[in-house]
């Protein structure tokens, strides 16, 4: 769905270095892609230097033109092992990490963190500085702390501060980029060189093409609910071809509320699609509620 919007880079989904290595089926399904997308990235998640070489290797001959290292991920179960943002813990950890990424193939890294582990131990900019060193090409920089999660807002001034130290390597804002406003804001405040887009294309996949229209001076195209109904539909299309339509259904109770938020009656659709038990029946009534719109 992001590629149909003209983003100028976005990544697969993360894959786990130790999945990566034993090949594991499920891993492999989540780094396919089509031709139409590139430039495309990889997304690359774990703690151990030791495999970080081998799983970049392997990831460079699948054809992805880039490779992240993500320590930005506050997930429970990915920090346990200090994958994910448990990294921001261990700075030179992420510089051994990335230095072994960066030997073993022809293409950039970069990597994507966080303002830091919780408010007292902020280090995003000695992190920049760090990856800087090891050679990493673009360091993403999300403005909330582990800790904080998704709640509160991004604290951008330490986006600022990770490009006030940065000297090769670009700085991208990330965080509360919802709109084209927004966006403008960001660079505004931090001087970042670009953005990262991440929850902010939730049932939005069109902010791109929305932001590239506002910079260029151009007028904005508005969302008829019938775009936005054909958009969900695409979507729902596009996540069926990759699992089974129970999964699917179970995705478009959620996916379906991202889009319909601020449509009138959102609150009963929901309710509508929660109570449907087969995917046919689930997208009729997407329809049938765009149309009544």
């Amino acid at each position: 769905m992001i590629a149909k919007y003209s983003p100028g880079l976005f990544y697969c989904e993360m894959v786990k270095m130790e999945a990566l290595i034993r090949h594991d089926t499920n891993t492999y399904r989540i780094l396919d892609y089509e031709a139409g997308m590139h430039p495309i990235g990889a997304q690359l998640c774990g703690s151990n230097p030791k495999l970080a070489g081998s799983c970049a290797k392997i990831l460079e001959e699948l054809g992805f033109d880039l490779i992240d290292l993500n320590c930005g991920c506050p997930v429970d179960k990915v920090t346990k092992d200090n994958s994910g943002s448990g990294l921001l813990r261990h700075p030179e950890l992420i510089g051994e990490i990335l230095s072994n990424m960066i030997a073993a193939v022809n293409i950039p890294i970069t990597v994507k963190i966080r303002a830091g582990w919780d408010e007292e131990s902020i280090n995003a900019s000695l992190i920049t500085q760090i990856a800087e060193k090891a050679g990493a090409k673009v360091i993403f920089v999300h403005g909330r702390t582990r800790k904080q999660g998704y709640r509160g807002p991004a604290i951008w001034e330490h986006i600022k501060n990770c490009k006030e130290v940065a000297r090769d390597i670009l700085v991208f804002g990330n965080g509360d980029i919802v709109d084209p406003e927004s966006a403008e804001q960001m660079f505004a405040v931090t001087g970042c060189d670009g953005l990262l887009l991440s929850r902010g294309t939730f049932g939005n996949p069109w902010i791109f093409e929305d932001i590239y229209r506002h910079f260029s001076g151009e007028e904005p195209i508005e969302r008829t609910p019938e775009m936005i109904r054909d958009v969900l539909l695409e979507h729902i299309e596009c996540i069926t071809r990759y699992q089974p339509k129970r999964k699917s259904l179970l995705d478009l109770r959620r996916i379906g509320s991202w889009y319909l938020k601020k449509a009138d009656g959102a609150k009963k659709l929901k309710e509508i699609v929660t109570r449907s038990e087969d995917l046919d029946e689930a997208v009729a009534k997407i329809r049938a509620f765009a149309e009544a719109l």
